[in-house]
């Protein structure tokens, strides 16, 4: 099979998860890898754009860099970034190739789609300076982890995927940080008791652990300031630069003018148009930022959800910056909520709510709730 068919096979989601497979997997295969310096970056939010950020900074800097994240909003390809441009379709066929050489059947039909996608990354990145590789949902046990790194970033950790994780932020957080290995940086939190947890943590496991102020000196504050102006960036996403400027600086690199510019970061609290906003966030991390990024104004939310999320938590997060919720239908996708108990829940919070129908140049909208909400608006609505 082409890696198309072959990944497209795997199923995105699983409700269990075998943790000792990629780390078994990766002992059979790892001689036959040169990787570069890796950057591990774990947390809730934010992870995609600090990535970014600092991927784009290193590059513009003269190194050779790749960015692993996920998911994506239009096609895979996204996933997988290198020096300015995303992985090509024939670059994946040959790293594909690749690892069906190296990796016994049995092995190959065990990975999951973000395994094998992370072994992909892996393969495609040997010639790196540096390759920045986000986790996926968690940290000691993430694919992501197997690999030796020289710095762990530790962006916003807050109630996500508890299913998995654990129900409490003590337990998420845990989960996360365990996988730091010799040095870290800890950005600004929500909770406080992810600050206290990281502390013990890095005497427990003797691991240096830094917060991001420590690297930021007045230029550089004076340099982020500038360009967050200049963008209109919104709080949290100037926190994220800042984090990723903390990481460059403690890799040993100066700030060079324009280090900032031409960095493109999709799909959060992007404006693709004077009265629309796209952000493919999807838990309450989330909602918080762009409650206080709207706060003031009345926004009508294009939404949906999967039914394994705290809609009804992230909703009340919201409403008070929500005229009403218009519900973006989504076909073919069981992990979705059904539309009518959506519909109930959201009317049972006190907001006004219907399905979407067209859009009005008088109306500011919020497209938000997953990655599949904002692919299906900008594709099937914006675009047509």
């Amino acid at each position: 099979m082409s890696f198309k068919e072959f990944i497209e096979a795997k199923p995105l989601f699983y409700k269990t998860i075998d943790y000792s497979r990629m780390p078994r997997i990766w002992n059979k295969i790892k001689e036959n890898f040169k990787l570069p310096k890796i950057i591990h970056i774990i947390g809730t939010n934010a992870k995609g754009t600090t990535g970014r950020y600092l991927s784009s900074m290193l590059y513009k800097n003269g190194l050779s860099v790749g960015h692993y994240s996920s998911p994506h909003i239009f096609e895979f390809n996204e996933r997988i970034w290198k020096n300015g441009y995303n992985a090509t379709d024939k670059e994946l066929e040959k790293a594909h190739i690749f690892l069906q050489s190296i990796i016994g059947s049995q092995d190959l039909k065990s990975l999951s789609y973000f395994e094998y996608t992370t072994l992909i990354a892996a393969y495609l990145f040997q010639s790196c300076d540096y390759a920045v590789f986000e986790a996926g949902m968690g940290g000691e046990y993430d694919a992501t982890s197997v690999f030796d790194n020289v710095l762990s970033i530790i962006t916003p950790i807050g109630l996500d995927h508890q299913e998995f994780l654990g129900d409490t932020i003590e337990e998420i957080a845990l989960t996360k940080l365990r996988s730091i290995k010799q040095y870290a940086i800890i950005g600004r939190q929500k909770d406080k008791k992810v600050y206290k947890i990281a502390l013990e943590l890095s005497k427990k496991r003797k691991f240096k652990l830094y917060n991001y102020c420590l690297f930021l000196n007045e230029q550089a504050e004076n340099m982020i300031q500038e360009y967050a102006n200049k963008y209109s960036l919104p709080l949290f996403l100037k926190e994220n630069l800042s984090l990723a400027t903390s990481a460059y600086v403690f890799l040993g690199y100066k700030l060079k003018k324009d280090i900032f510019e031409e960095i493109k970061v999709l799909g959060r609290c992007q404006k693709i148009a004077k009265n629309i906003t796209v952000d493919v966030g999807h838990n309450i991390l989330a909602a918080d930022t762009l409650r206080d990024y709207f706060i003031g104004k009345k926004v009508i939310l294009i939404y949906n959800s999967y039914k394994d999320k705290d809609y009804i938590g992230i909703l009340k997060r919201l409403k008070p910056v929500v005229k009403r919720v218009e519900i973006l239908k989504i076909e073919n996708n069981t992990r979705m909520e059904n539309e009518d108990i959506l519909k109930q829940n959201i009317s049972n919070l006190g907001m006004e709510v219907s399905f979407f129908n067209k859009l009005s140049k008088d109306n500011e909208y919020l497209v938000f709730g997953s990655f599949s909400v904002v692919e299906k608006f900008i594709k099937d609505i914006f675009e047509k």
